[in-house]
């Protein structure tokens, strides 16, 4: 029975030391099915997900989904911390317990004893040093020395890990929110081209989708390394990251196979990018492998009829055209390649995809500024003024 203590409680320091190895230092994927992090994640999240499906009024909904990422990430550092008590707690149970406890001194059982051995483990491990409980063995203290450095060890841990998890957040949330002004909210495709259908508006799009290629990259980096930071939501209900990244490539996807312009290097360029950062972020979770449920198999976020409004809908902002009879198959292809990880992040994180062509907004921004604008070049144009609302130096 000691000999079997001492090895279960061997796997449980081990297997915390090297999921947390995993989870906070190691930059890469982490490997492994049994690992803690993972197995953690999939007890949580289903009754949290059960949970607030069951919720009827969609902003409460919405909220229960955003407290799982802060919250879980306290519970995973909790559950580590416990399962390091119980992991030393077994070592020193190993050991006869060792320890001088008042307290517990006319109790002979052995359920007593492991009590004892898990409050030291726990005043240990969180540096307490009460001195109340104290061993009597060589080697009872030695593993108390250790103990404690693991305990702050992992206190420095945790310090150094939030603030590096809350900045990749942050990074990720500014470029969210300045979509949003580009290609509206919630984000869609035609609504990005439509706002970047002015003259000379190719660099403008190069440079955006620049900008996105890089952040698919952070996105590929800090959520494989970081998967906690998935289950992250954004402020805004309207804002995701995985719409926002849907959202691009479905435009790129559109830049590629339907819309012709010098900016299709680019769209190239960053379509390979962000497919790669949802396909590795699809693979952390184990999506692919499962099977898709059967309304997601019949599914379709562009259906034929839908893709000829969607050229309407452009055509009627003078974009150019392929008008090549196989855009719409080419454009499918290309849907073909990251749609299947889309969807299946969608429904496990519980976060909407974007539309391809998004109703019009009786009170939208972006029109009534648009509409001043062209108020505003349409005065400057009769007076023949370029200032007409600034008085000249000379006149006061």
């Amino acid at each position: 029975m000691r000999v079997a203590a001492f090895i279960a409680g061997f796997f449980f320091c081990w297997g915390v030391a090297l999921d947390a190895f995993q989870t906070i230092i190691l930059p890469r994927r982490p490997t492994g099915r049994f690992r803690i992090t993972r197995i953690f994640f999939i007890v949580t999240w289903a009754p949290w997900v059960f949970m607030a499906d069951h919720a009827s009024n969609k902003k409460i909904r919405d909220q229960i989904y955003s407290i799982y990422g802060p919250l879980s990430l306290l519970l995973l550092l909790l559950c580590w911390a416990i399962l390091l008590i119980f992991g030393f707690g077994l070592f020193y149970f190993s050991m006869r317990s060792p320890f001088g406890d008042v307290i517990m001194s006319h109790s002979n059982s052995a359920w007593a004893k492991f009590g004892t051995d898990l409050y030291v483990s726990g005043t240990t491990l969180f540096t307490l040093g009460l001195g109340d409980v104290v061993p009597h063995s060589p080697f009872a203290r030695a593993f108390i020395i250790f103990e404690s450095g693991v305990g702050l060890g992992f206190v420095a841990l945790v310090i150094g890990y939030l603030p590096v998890l809350y900045q990749a957040f942050s990074r990720r949330e500014i470029s969210v929110a300045l979509l949003d002004a580009r290609a509206g909210s919630p984000p869609n495709a035609a609504e990005l081209i439509r706002r970047h259908s002015f003259t000379g508006s190719e660099d403008a799009v190069i440079a955006l989708l620049e900008e996105w290629e890089r952040w698919s990259a952070e996105i590929l980096e800090s959520h494989i390394s970081y998967p906690i930071l998935c289950f992250y939501r954004s402020q805004h209900d309207t804002q995701s990251w995985l719409a926002a990244l849907v959202s691009i490539l479905d435009a790129c996807a559109l830049l590629i196979s339907v819309i012709e312009g010098t900016h299709s290097r680019q769209a190239q360029l960053t379509f390979v990018m962000s497919r790669h950062a949802l396909t590795d972020i699809s693979e952390v979770f184990g999506l692919m492998k499962l099977k898709p449920k059967q309304h997601q198999a019949t599914l379709d976020r562009l259906p034929s009829n839908d893709f000829y409004h969607l050229c309407e809908a452009l055509g009627e902002n003078q974009v150019r055209l392929c008008g090549d009879p196989a855009a719409a198959q080419r454009l499918n292809t290309l849907r073909a390649l990251y749609e299947p990880q889309a969807f299946a992040l969608s429904e496990y994180l519980r976060v909407s995809l974007p539309v391809w062509v998004a109703p019009p907004k009786l009170n939208d921004q972006w029109s009534i500024l648009t509409r001043m604008r062209t108020d505003a070049a349409t005065a400057v144009k009769a007076t023949g003024d370029p200032s007409p609302f600034f008085l000249d130096e000379d006149h006061g």
